[in-house]
């Protein structure tokens, strides 16, 4: 992969965080935030893998379905660009979190956390 393509930068594709929430089933979410910021709270049913991590290998053992569509969710929609352009190398049907978990907290939009999990 390029090194540009690691660039935070560009346009790929995205879904708004309205949009998300109406079909959270036929999406499978991979956030590339940290481990803390995952930890303290995420979309329910989201895999971490950290963007530090987001090499072939490890993307490839999330065992993800190309049949089914890959959204890339951090924190304000910059880390999740390169996931995208990785995701898609790998031959997934991806997406970028519109605003990533900025917008989705500004709608107010359910998540999960440690502390609800472990609750």
């Amino acid at each position: 992969m390029k090194f540009t393509n690691w660039l935070p930068f560009g346009k790929v594709p995205e879904i708004s965080a309205s949009d998300l929430v109406k079909e959270l089933d036929s999406w499978k979410i991979v956030d590339v935030r940290t481990v803390s910021e995952f930890e303290n709270g995420h979309i329910e049913g989201a895999v971490n893998l950290p963007i530090t991590a987001f090499t072939d290998e490890n993307v490839l053992g999330l065992q993800l379905a190309k049949d089914k569509r890959v959204i890339a969710i951090c924190r304000s929609a910059h880390r999740s660009i390169p996931a995208v352009r990785k995701l898609k190398a790998l031959g997934f049907n991806a997406y970028q979190l519109k605003g990533g978990m900025i917008s989705w907290r500004d709608k107010g939009l359910p998540e999960k956390s440690n502390e609800s999990e472990a609750g």
